[in-house]
Parts: C-alpha cells; sequence; structure tokens
C-alpha cells in the first residue's frame, strides 16, 4: 500500500477532551539548558528538540508505602486511594466516553492509572491514541536534557505504531517510598520521537564495527583527526561552537529530506 505524502509522519489523537495538545520540543530545554550549551552545542540542543513534549492529562500525586501504590488529585480532595493491581479512570471519563462512542465500545475505555505487578511501578496514560506513518515507531521516554525527579524514574519503550492503533502510556517507577510524587502540568511528563523501523533493525544493529586507532588509522582517519581537533585548537582566538556551526551549515543546504526522496520516487528507476 502506497503512503499518503501528505499524512503526518505522527499523528496524535486526543480521546480526553480538553487536555494539552503534543507540543514539539524545545531546543533550549524549555529554558533549562546552561547559555554555552544553548549557544555551541548542537548535540545537547538537537537531543533536546528530538520529538514532543507530552504532559500529564491532570495534576495528580502518587505516593508508594512499601507494599502498594496510593494515589490522589484534586478531584478526589487530595485524599489518598489506594490503586494496588487494578485500574482507575480518569476522573469523569468513563461516562462521557460511553456517551460518545459506538454502542459495541461502550464499557472499554481505557485505564488512566495501573497498578503493575512489580513493586511501586505505575502505568499512566496520557489521555492521546497514536497512528504512525508506515515504516515509522515512537520511542517513548524521559525528556531529554531536563533534570528528573528523584523520586521516580520512567521506563523507555518503542512502540511501532504503524501497526497497533493504540493509546500512548508510560511506566512510573517509584524510587521512594513514603514520599509524595507530583506530577503536574507546569512540565511534560514524556518526550516521544519518530524513529525509523529499519534504524534497530537486526542487519543495522550488527553492523558496527571498533578500530584500534594507533594500529589501525590511515592517512584519511588522520586527516579527519586534524580537521575536527587540530586545526580548531590551533588558531590564536579558539571560538566555541565549530561542530555547531558546521553542522547547521550543512543541515541548511540539504533542504527537506522528504522532498528528495518524492523526487526520486517521481524520477523512478535510472538505467
Amino acid at each position: 500500500m502506497s503512503q499518503d505524502r501528505n499524512a503526518p509522519i505522527v499523528a496524535f489523537h486526543r480521546l480526553i477532551p480538553g487536555i494539552p495538545a503534543p507540543e514539539r520540543a524545545d531546543r533550549s530545554g524549555l529554558g533549562g539548558l546552561p547559555t554555552r550549551a544553548f549557544r555551541y552545542c548542537d548535540a545537547v540542543t538537537t537531543a533536546a528538540g528530538f520529538g514532543w513534549h507530552i504532559t500529564a492529562p491532570l495534576d495528580l500525586s502518587l505516593m508508594w508505602d512499601g507494599h502498594e501504590v496510593l494515589w490522589t488529585c484534586e478531584e478526589l480532595e487530595h485524599e489518598w486511594m489506594p490503586l494496588g493491581l487494578g485500574a482507575v479512570q480518569y476522573p469523569h471519563f468513563r461516562a462521557r466516553f460511553d456517551e460518545e462512542v459506538p454502542e459495541d465500545i461502550r464499557g472499554f475505555s481505557p485505564p488512566f492509572l495501573t497498578g503493575l505487578p512489580e513493586p511501586g511501578v505505575v502505568q499512566m496514560w496520557t489521555g492521546l491514541f497514536v497512528r504512525t506513518a508506515p515504516g515509522w515507531s515512537l520511542l517513548s521516554r524521559a525528556p531529554a536534557n531536563l533534570p528528573r525527579s528523584p523520586h521516580y524514574e520512567q521506563f523507555e519503550g518503542v512502540v511501532e505504531f504503524d501497526k497497533w492503533f493504540g493509546p500512548l502510556f508510560t511506566n512510573i517507577r517509584l524510587t521512594r517510598t513514603d514520599t509524595p510524587v507530583e506530577i503536574n502540568q507546569l512540565r511534560p511528563i514524556l518526550q516521544v520521537q519518530p524513529i525509523p523501523q529499519f534504524a534497530y533493525a537486526d542487519a543495522v544493529m550488527n553492523a558496527s564495527t571498533t578500530t584500534d586507532a594507533f594500529t589501525q588509522w590511515g592517512d584519511a582517519e588522520w586527516d579527519l583527526y586534524r580537521e575536527s581537533v587540530v586545526a580548531p585548537a590551533s588558531v590564536e582566538e579558539h571560538k566555541p561552537g565549530h561542530y555547531a556551526a558546521e553542522v547547521r551549515r550543512q543541515r541548511r543546504g540539504q533542504g527537506c529530506p522528504f522532498a528528495a526522496m518524492a523526487a526520486a520516487r517521481e524520477a523512478g528507476p535510472t538505467s
């Protein structure tokens, strides 16, 4: 099946009305990156800006007492409720869901929080469903280059949403007991990043090599070393950000990669 050239690589669908839409991740790390990193380190800013930020669908708090996870939010008047190994719905969502969906789908609203068997681990639904273009997956992870809470960790996952039209979850592992963990909409809970599936195929993962520079490098490698290390360090007034400037220059000259791909398809095979 051919792909619609106008179709997005990633399509987000909000099932919970009114929740914040995903936003393009910010190269400045929401203003939190050091000024030198923002100005001169393209590696850091590119990682920070790669993908979309997802915020939690509401402000809530979690707490692990060593045996089970408790949760609360404003709708619960901040009364702590045990989660156990069960699941809870987003406040008032189930009734709205059953009003809006086809009759045979009623009663199948996705859970908001689910207690998992692993100690202190909770699965949280973002309120979103996702569809990706054929051949594309979504990497779900904690926001890149933002300070992380010392009270919880997040599992990373790669989901092939082109084959599975499903809810976007994140799995949270609470790392301290009897400590309330606040999750709010002031900062994103997730960063999701589009990845072509060939990038993690076995053929690619098994194609790396390792060389010993002193015994295996030739003139080509040492010339590149002179260009990237020796020359910038030898100028009278060393200016930081040489790599960043060069990468940006080359990036501007490349144009749109999808336009080039489309042109190649239209040209057809060459003899």
